[in-house]
């Protein structure tokens, strides 16, 4: 089973990507703790997209694809910018020194590395892509 999203990358475009993954999984009775996961984790990348990527430059579009295989969702966002966005590889964050410092911000990725089961930013024709997948038990 598969669904496909467009969007602009505007942060107005985000709730639309909320529900469409709450929907998708909704109708696969996926349980509410996971589709409340997986909606946290695909936005989070998709703003970092949006914002970081891309400039917020609504010339510029994302795509989503969510397919389940039995138990397993495999989630592919795909922006075509010209700047290629990889993060940096994950490194659990020290939350003391954060709190300590008063830091707001960076901890996205960390939270959606926690949140799903594999989190993989590549390239593809000179465009960034993430996959992300969870096991839907």
């Amino acid at each position: 089973m598969k669904d496909v999203l467009r969007i602009e990358c505007s942060r107005r475009n985000l709730q639309q990507v909320r529900d469409f993954v709450r929907g998708f999984l909704s109708r696969r009775s996926v349980p509410e703790l996971l589709i409340n996961q997986v909606v946290l984790a695909v936005d989070e990348v998709v703003a970092n997209f949006i914002i970081h990527a891309n400039s917020e430059d609504e010339q510029q579009f994302i795509d989503l694809e969510l397919v389940v295989d039995g138990r397993v969702l495999s989630v592919e966002i795909a922006d075509n910018g010209d700047t290629i966005f990889l993060p940096h590889p994950h490194t659990a964050p020290d939350l003391p020194e954060y709190i300590r410092q008063g830091r707001k911000g960076g901890m996205g990725m960390a939270l959606v590395n926690r949140l799903m089961d594999r989190v993989e930013f590549f390239t593809r024709d000179h465009h960034t892509v993430c996959h992300l997948s969870k096991e839907l038990v």
